[in-house]
């Protein structure tokens, strides 16, 4: 157990991370929620209510498709950008999907590789953009859920307030579908820009997220 915790402390500490801050949104959210019902009028809701509403979902999901937004462009606009010095940015040279050597699919591959990089054909392919394309999937599934969830809500308001409420495709023309979107859209893009840029000067001794401390600012994809 100890050696299966050391080996696996990244994925299970950012797990339980992520299922601790998801448990204090659905507080502080129900607390708002109802905060706001009151002062409308309206009655509170439970709690059961609250994680099963359209205000909720809406709130998550708009946080996870932007999410994987980012992590789909990082992986697929790294294979053709570069970012001289950053050690998230691959050597110029090597830009491109690269030889089948380099990537030892096929005959290149070693013994110990995935079976689909050895077996070659579709399976190859598929497994040799299998990251991009869950990644890609995750994020087209998270922003329909986000869809849906603020059409929901939208629709919600709307009613509420004595207005004719709109269809789902509809909402997709809406400022409000747009707003929510756009404005996770580009707080990722600055974070990994400015990330890939600051990582080109600044440390983080024993990250490999960042360069070793005495490397030169201009090398490339060199980590610490």
């Amino acid at each position: 157990m100890r050696r299966f915790l050391h080996d696996n402390a990244l994925g299970l500490v950012f797990g339980l991370g992520f299922l601790l801050a998801l448990g204090g949104q659905a507080i502080a959210g129900h607390a708002d929620f109802n905060s706001q019902q009151i002062s409308h009028g309206a009655e509170p809701i439970s709690m059961g209510a609250y994680l099963t509403s359209s205000s909720f979902g809406v709130d998550v999901a708009e946080n996870w498709q932007s999410e994987y937004l980012q992590f789909l462009l990082y992986v697929l606009g790294t294979v053709w950008l570069v970012q001289r010095g950053s050690p998230e940015s691959k050597k110029p040279e090597d830009i491109g999907t690269e030889s089948d050597v380099d990537q030892l699919v096929g005959r290149h591959a070693r013994p110990t590789s995935p079976a689909w990089a050895r077996i070659g054909g579709v399976r190859t392919a598929l497994y040799s953009n299998s990251l991009g394309l869950v990644m890609g999937g995750l994020f087209l599934l998270s922003w329909t859920a986000q869809s849906i969830a603020g059409w929901a809500a939208y629709n919600a308001d709307q009613i509420s307030t004595r207005q004719d409420p709109t269809t789902w495709l509809g909402y997709l023309g809406e400022a409000d579908f747009w707003n929510r979107t756009l404005q996770n859209w580009q707080s990722e893009l600055l974070a990994v820009g400015s990330f890939a840029v600051a990582a080109v000067y600044l440390r983080q001794r024993g990250s490999p997220e960042s360069k070793p401390v005495g490397a030169e600012h201009a090398d490339t994809a060199d980590t610490g």
